[in-house]
């Protein structure tokens, strides 16, 4: 398994449809295998996240571990974005938008998310190729 210190960790509400679908959609344009993810639910990001103080977790976020410091939200998508292969890192050019204004939208969207998207009634289990992408 790859050293979480190596690598970011994209930390996800796991019965959220929307955020499942992202993971999906970020693992296939991953193609250097560069983030791990683990699920919001799980003890293992329970763990890794109180090391940074946050003991009470924000489902509705995103939140992205990287080089030792933790972002959430639209800085989190979009530092994500900027690593993924294609025409998706240029995304990253939305940084220069007022955070405010950014998580606004997020945060309009993740209030939303259950009813547009659907919620599963546990996180999901990756297949044994992508096991060790993820923490548990």
């Amino acid at each position: 398994m790859k050293k979480i210190q190596d690598n970011p960790v994209i930390f996800f509400d796991g019965v959220c449809n929307l955020c499942n679908t992202s993971v999906q959609f970020i693992l296939k344009r991953d193609k250097n295998e560069l983030f791990l993810f683990s699920s919001l639910q799980s003890d293992a990001s329970k763990e890794i996240l109180l090391q940074y103080n946050l003991e009470n977790l924000d489902l509705n976020s995103i939140i992205l571990l990287e080089e030792g410091k933790i972002y959430q939200k639209s800085t989190a998508i979009l530092r994500i974005a900027k690593n993924l292969k294609g025409i998706y890192k240029y995304l990253y050019a939305f940084i220069i938008v007022p955070p405010f204004i950014r998580d606004s939208i997020y945060a309009f969207i993740a209030k939303r998310r259950y009813k547009w998207f659907g919620k599963r009634d546990s996180c999901m289990l990756p297949d044994n190729k992508l096991k060790l992408r993820f923490l548990e």
